[in-house]
C-alpha cells in the first residue's frame, strides 16, 4: 500500500468548517492579535503600492512575512484548543513566537521570494509553492527544525494531499478577495486615506482565516503522516493504528465523541514520531490473547520523494 493510500484523503469541507468554528469561537483573541501585526504592515504595504508601483514585489513579500508571523502565533492557540484549553490571550500568542521569531521571519522571506518568482514564471509554480510551503510556520513553532528544514517538512506533510490543501487555500482566498474587494470599492470614493484604512481592515479580518487554515491543516496532516508511518512499519497482518479526530494515532476509539472544534488528546510532540501501537495480535487456542512483541516502532521513515508536484 502506497504512502498516499495509508494517509487517506483530506476532507476539505471538514477543515474549512473547523477553521470557521475556531474563528468565531476565538475572535476576541484573534482580532486584537491580527491588529498588532497587520495594522503596521497593512499601512506599510499600502504606502509602498501607492508611492511606487515598482515596489509591488516588496509589498507582497512584506505581506507574506507578516502572514507567516501571525500564523506562528495562531498555531499556539490551536494547540491549546487541542489540549482542551480556551483561555489564550493576545500576550500569550505574542510570547509564543519570541523564541522562533528570527526563524519565522527567515521562512517568510524565503517563501515570499520563492512564491513571487514562481508567479512570475507562468503562475503555476507560485501556486505549487504556496501549497507545499503552507505548513512551514506551524512546523517552525512546534518542531523548531530550522527555516530550510521547516520548508522541507511542510512539503513532506502536504505530499499526497496537495490538491486538498490547495482547495482549502483557494476557497478561503476567494472568500477573502470577494469580501475585501467589496470593502475597498466602497471606500474608494472616500479618497486614498480611506483606501488604506480599508486594506488594513481587510487584513485584520482575513488574516486569522489563512493562519487558522495552516494550523488546522498541520495538525490534521501531521496525524495522518504519523499514522501512515506506524502502519507501514507494522508487521504483515497486524491491525492498522487508529486515529482520532485530531489525527493522533492510537486513540480513535477513546475519543470518538470528541469536540470537532478542538478538544483532543493534546498537541503532538515536537519530533514528528508516531506513538507505538499497543494492539493485540490475536487469540491462541485457549482463548488467551497474545501480545505482539513486534509492534510498530513509530520512528519516522525518511521521505521517499514526492509522488507528484504537490
Amino acid at each position: 500500500m502506497s504512502s498516499r493510500e495509508l494517509r487517506g484523503s483530506l476532507d476539505v469541507g471538514a477543515v474549512v468548517r473547523r477553521v470557521f468554528g475556531i474563528y468565531v469561537d476565538q475572535a476576541p483573541v484573534l482580532m486584537p492579535a491580527a491588529a498588532v501585526v497587520f495594522v503596521f504592515t497593512g499601512i506599510l504595504t499600502a504606502v509602498l503600492l501607492a508611492g511606487a508601483p515598482g515596489l509591488a514585489l516588496v509589498a507582497v513579500v512584506t505581506s507574506l512575512v507578516a502572514t507567516t508571523l501571525f500564523t506562528g502565533m495562531v498555531v499556539e492557540l490551536v494547540a491549546d484548543i487541542q489540549d482542551g484549553r480556551r483561555d489564550a490571550s493576545v500576550g500569550q500568542l505574542l510570547k509564543a513566537v519570541v523564541p522562533v521569531l528570527g526563524q519565522l521571519i527567515l521562512v517568510g522571506i524565503i517563501a515570499g521570494v520563492g512564491i513571487v518568482i514562481g508567479f512570475i514564471m507562468l503562475i503555476v509554480p507560485g501556486l505549487i509553492l504556496i501549497t507545499i510551503w503552507s505548513l512551514a510556520a506551524p512546523v517552525v513553532v512546534l518542531e523548531q527544525p530550522g527555516a530550510l528544514r521547516a520548508l522541507g517538512r511542510s512539503r513532506e506533510l502536504v505530499r499526497g494531499n496537495g490538491w486538498q490543501v490547495f482547495g482549502v487555500i483557494l476557497l478561503l482566498d476567494v472568500l477573502v478577495v470577494f469580501i475585501g474587494s467589496a470593502i475597498e470599492i466602497a471606500a474608494a470614493s472616500a479618497g486614498s486615506g480611506a483606501g488604506i484604512v480599508a486594506r488594513v481592515i481587510v487584513g485584520v479580518l482575513s488574516a486569522p482565516l489563512s493562519a487558522l487554515a495552516a494550523a488546522v491543516l498541520y495538525f490534521e496532516l501531521r496525524g495522518r503522516f504519523a499514522g501512515a508511518v506506524a502502519a507501514s512499519a507494522a508487521p504483515p497482518g497486524a491491525p492498522p493504528a487508529s486515529t482520532d479526530q485530531t489525527g493522533d494515532p492510537g486513540t480513535g476509539a477513546a475519543q470518538a465523541g470528541a469536540d470537532p472544534v478542538g478538544t483532543g488528546p493534546g498537541r503532538p510532540d515536537q519530533t514528528g514520531e508516531a506513538a507505538p501501537s499497543a494492539g493485540s495480535a490475536g487469540a491462541d487456542q485457549t482463548g488467551q490473547a497474545g501480545r505482539d512483541e513486534n509492534g510498530p516502532s513509530g520512528a519516522a521513515a525518511p521521505g521517499r520523494g514526492p509522488d507528484s508536484a504537490i
